[in-house]
């Protein structure tokens, strides 16, 4: 029987090539589209590489810092992120697509090998932690198997409101906002909103309870 392997790059040629015969221009460029807040599809053969490589190689140079390089890793993120705020801070291990499109407006934590895949805009509030493993993907495949294989995406954008905390290894799925002062279980998936004050957890991600005033702890136990 003979070998039907294809290798990747023939598969993207072949793919290309079916993508430029039924590819139907947009209102907006390629640039506009991923900049805008609205959803979006599209086939990604279309979407500027040259920013994509940039990003790669700007992650690249900050995971590769030595402890100690503040100014240099500060240097980095001002010029991959679209808003950095200056009390923006981001461990080792961090990706993401663009960089352009992630805004952070106010103190950010965004703890070792997170992955914001940034096809949208993604706009992190003040007082953000993020969690180890935590993936946040604006970008999506069609669900029809023919147009999957043609490459064609969706892509929509992430908001994370101010006091927000995402929890380990939580997906954040894109044309999602987490409201103002929520909590996401480690581990969870989050395929829709979720509103304000919540402790939220699971697959697919839903509110458990309102945060009360039950859960501060208690200042006399805290070790100064």
């Amino acid at each position: 029987m003979e070998n039907q392997f294809v290798g990747i790059s023939e598969y993207l040629t072949i793919n290309e090539q079916l993508a430029e015969e039924r590819y139907v221009k947009q209102t907006m460029e390629p640039m506009e589209l991923l900049t805008s807040s609205t959803p979006y599809s599209v086939y990604n053969f279309h979407l500027p590489q040259s920013l994509k490589k940039n990003a790669e190689q700007l992650c690249w140079e900050y995971n590769q810092l030595p402890p100690g390089e503040e100014k240099r890793s500060r240097e980095i993120l001002e010029k991959l992120f679209g808003t950095c705020n200056p009390k923006t801070f981001v461990m080792p291990g961090f990706r993401c697509d663009y960089g352009f499109n992630i805004h952070t407006h106010g103190l950010a934590f965004i703890n070792y090998n997170c992955v914001i895949l940034d096809t949208s805009p993604v706009h992190i509030g003040a007082n953000a932690f993020i969690a180890p493993g935590v993936c946040m993907s604006c970008v999506s495949h069609a669900m029809d198997a023919q147009q999957r294989a043609e490459a064609i995406t969706t892509s929509a954008p992430i908001t994370l409101e101010d006091n927000v905390w995402i929890g380990a290894n939580a997906m954040i799925c894109g044309g999602v906002t987490i409201g103002k002062g929520s909590i996401i279980g480690a581990g969870s998936v989050v395929t829709r909103d979720i509103p304000a004050g919540v402790v939220a957890v699971g697959t697919p991600c839903h509110p458990l309870r309102p945060v009360t005033e039950a859960d501060k702890i208690d200042l006399r136990t805290v070790s100064f």
